[in-house]
């Protein structure tokens, strides 16, 4: 049971993993994690990722790895746990956005959107949860997407991969629910990061924003912010839930 306000999103003592955690969204959820008093444990294919981690100055650290590589992701796991004795929380952030029309879409997009997208999260999920389980605690984040629910045109592969995700979301929440662990899942729309800007730049972007009630795509900090409160204290009575930040799209 969550104490006081601060208590229940104090991070102090706590380690939490993001997987695509050196740039964008992943970024900015470290970030704010580590403002809460955690240490971060970065995973990303960029070559930056262990300079990202230490510029935390916190005692962080990074590591170089493919999501959806089984043996690199036991390996760092292991390494992680050995080096901070926990992992408290998971968030499953990394992830790639390919597009193409589904009748020109080769299977090679189709394998490495499902690979990155969804096998990671299951390769993360598995490694972690089962220190997880031996710990009795644990907080799992998954990021999906709006895409996930709606249908967006020559998003095949990633909505399939997103919905499968909301998928495992639930049935791992069923399955470690009763051992401590919440397993839960956010849907974004187009979020703002350096990589989204460039995506909707322009009148493609303006177009969709006239879709959105809200008018405008999301923050960064506003997926960090939703991460932090669905990992902290505060959400543990939320389990297998999906958290949608679209600004109201989908809900039309």
């Amino acid at each position: 049971m969550p104490g006081s306000f601060q208590q229940a999103f104090d991070f102090s003592h706590k380690v939490v993993m993001v997987t695509g955690g050196a740039s964008g969204i992943g970024f900015a959820i470290a970030t704010q994690f580590v403002a809460q008093g955690a240490k971060v444990a970065l995973i990303d294919t960029s070559d930056d990722v262990e300079r990202v981690a230490a510029s935390f100055a916190n005692g962080s650290a990074g590591w170089h790895g493919d999501v959806s590589d089984e043996a690199r992701t036991e390996t760092i796991v292991a390494e992680a746990i050995a080096r901070f004795g926990h992992i408290d929380v998971l968030i499953n952030n990394a992830g790639v956005g390919l597009i193409e029309k589904a009748e020109a879409m080769s299977t090679a997009l189709w394998d490495k959107t499902m690979s990155v997208n969804l096998k990671g999260p299951f390769l993360y999920s598995r490694a972690v949860g089962r220190h997880m389980l031996g710990r009795g605690a644990g907080r799992i984040v998954n990021m999906a997407s709006q895409a996930a629910l709606v249908g967006l045109d020559k998003h095949l592969a990633y909505s399939a991969s997103k919905a499968a995700l909301l998928g495992m979301t639930r049935v791992l929440a069923g399955e470690w629910g009763p051992h401590g662990i919440t397993v839960n899942a956010i849907s974004p729309t187009v979020v703002e990061t350096e990589l989204g800007r460039r995506a909707w730049a322009g009148e493609v972007g303006a177009q969709f924003k006239r879709k959105i009630p809200s008018g405008r795509f999301a923050q960064p900090d506003e997926i960090a912010y939703a991460a932090l409160y669905l990992a902290s204290d505060a959400a543990g009575m939320i389990n297998g839930e999906n958290l949608v930040i679209d600004g109201g799209y989908t809900s039309q």
